[in-house]
């Protein structure tokens, strides 16, 4: 949407001001104005990770156990690899975008285009059984890796893309609320459509004609499934990127000539990462959003070998994400009404049901302990996005520094957040492996399911209750209640995916 030129100012009249030429919060003009085409295209640009994260979390390993068959230790090594790539992408993302030249369309469309293809054949891949078996680990580490990455160069700049939508923050705002909305949905429909494709491929009918003991092949029905729903989910990038492309259109930074001001990357780290209150937003969620990653990821493998619950995989799922998606307005206005330290204790409703689940691994308690759980996961994701702006604002109140920082504050809270889920993931698949976990087999050794029950009650438990605890010592921070802008960012989230 182009901005008309402003009218020519007579000779003889001052100068305008930047106060009378900055956009007042209820005084937007027509131009800044974004349509709902406009929003609705913005909003369907972020629709493809989140499709594909949401499929990667709750199937991914169950694949790679069961259908590559790849040991234990191996699927810790390809968890471990993918989640690392893509947190160290994303400063590196951000330092060639920044420092990238604007085109006719734009300075981050770009990006977004030009990684959509790649992203996609390597979601694919990452799905695909190769022809042979020694060397099956190297390839789904090579290629998760490689899609952890691209979609990091997808993601930050169709996130940033946000500041050059409009310079209206009340439109950015609604944009961003649509992101979010559409979001949501494409978190749903990625473990939707995924699981309801490869259900066929985990029923239990599967190992009645087994006679002989030890780990069955896999048969070809089920890397059909896994290829036709790794393609329904990649053809997602090409249709999604194209509608942001005719959609959206890209606006010049106005700030462009200033935003090589203030401190330099390394020295704004150095700043941040000596922040007491930021150190203590940052290790509490580390541990808090570990155990949704560890709760999300062995759900599925816990219903397939350690519980007679097969056949109520997919539901538990979308119980879970459907629960998360409904509830979120509900924590929002908790978060606003009684405070977000007080929203912080509705992480751990979670705990004894988790605990329940362990124990009593029945139908009727595990669709509550997914009801509960999309309850608590949906606050875990939202907190972290709501507390990051008040630590901001009270570092710029004490330190006084110029643009950028809150750049650093972002992305470095993902990176270490990326990196948390890499190490938790890792290490408790890599317990399977000393359990004895037999990749492929119909029947797991008692070890295997007394180590599926304690990553599914104990290792989240445990560290929800040190997050917690971390997250509730020292004093509150509060939002400065003049700083209407601040406030208005409490709902532009860099990221906001179940995975």
């Amino acid at each position: 949407m182009a901005v008309p030129s402003e009218p020519a100012l007579p000779s003889d009249a001052p100068p305008p001001q930047p106060e009378a030429l900055a956009s007042e919060p209820g005084s937007d003009s027509t131009a800044d104005r974004l349509s709902f085409c406009t929003k609705v295209c913005y909003g369907i640009g972020g629709v493809p990770n989140q499709v594909a994260s949401s499929a990667i979390a709750f199937y991914l390993q169950l694949f790679l156990l069961d259908v590559a068959q790849i040991p234990a230790a191996q699927v810790s090594f390809v968890l471990f690899g993918g989640k690392v790539s893509g947190a160290a992408a994303d400063p590196v993302a951000g330092f060639f975008i920044n420092r990238s030249r604007r085109s006719m369309s734009g300075r981050l469309m770009p990006w977004v285009l030009g990684c959509t293809p790649f992203v996609a054949v390597a979601y694919f891949f990452l799905w695909f059984l190769p022809p042979f078996t020694s060397l099956r680990g190297l390839w789904y580490i090579a290629f998760y890796c490689l899609f952890q990455a691209l979609a990091t160069f997808f993601q930050v700049p169709y996130t940033a893309l946000t500041m050059f939508l409009t310079p209206s923050p009340r439109e950015r705002d609604s944009a961003t609320a649509y992101r979010m909305t559409l979001e949501m949905a494409g978190t749903l429909m990625g473990a939707t459509v995924h699981g309801l494709i490869v259900s066929g491929a985990h029923m239990p009918h599967r190992c009645e004609d087994v006679e002989l003991p030890g780990a069955p092949c896999a048969q070809p029905g089920q890397t059909r499934l896994y290829s036709i729903a790794a393609a329904v989910v990649a053809v997602t990038y090409p249709v999604c990127s194209g509608l942001l492309c005719l959609g959206v259109k890209e606006r010049p930074d106005p700030s462009a000539p200033a935003s090589g001001q203030g401190l330099s990357f390394l020295a704004g780290l150095g700043l941040t990462a000596c922040y007491p209150p930021y150190l203590k937003l940052v290790v509490s969620f580390l541990f808090i959003s570990a155990a949704v990653q560890v709760e999300q990821s062995y759900l599925v493998l816990f219903c397939t070998h350690a519980s007679r619950l097969h056949d109520h995989v997919q539901n538990l799922v979308v119980t879970i994400l459907v629960s998360a998606v409904l509830s979120t307005p509900l924590w929002e206005w908790v978060l606003q009404r009684f405070g977000k330290r007080t929203s912080a204790f509705g992480i751990c409703v979670m705990v004894p049901f988790a605990i329940l689940l362990a124990a009593v691994p029945t139908a009727s308690v595990a669709y509550v302990v997914a009801f509960v759980s999309g309850i608590s996961i949906a606050v875990s994701l939202l907190l972290p996005w709501s507390m990051l702006p008040d630590v901001v604002d009270d570092f710029q109140l004490q330190h006084q520094h110029g643009p950028g920082l809150e750049t650093i504050f972002y992305s470095s809270y993902v990176f270490f957040t990326k990196l948390s889920g890499a190490c938790a993931l890792g290490i408790s698949t890599l317990s399977l492996e000393f359990a004895g976990y037999k990749a492929g087999a119909c029947k797991q050794a008692e070890e295997v399911v007394v180590t599926l029950k304690v990553l599914i009650g104990a290792v989240p438990t445990c560290m929800i209750l040190t997050g917690l605890c971390i997250l509730m010592t020292g004093p509150a921070l509060k939002a400065p209640k003049q700083d209407t802008s601040r406030q208005l960012s409490l709902q532009r989230r860099t990221s906001y995916s179940l995975a």
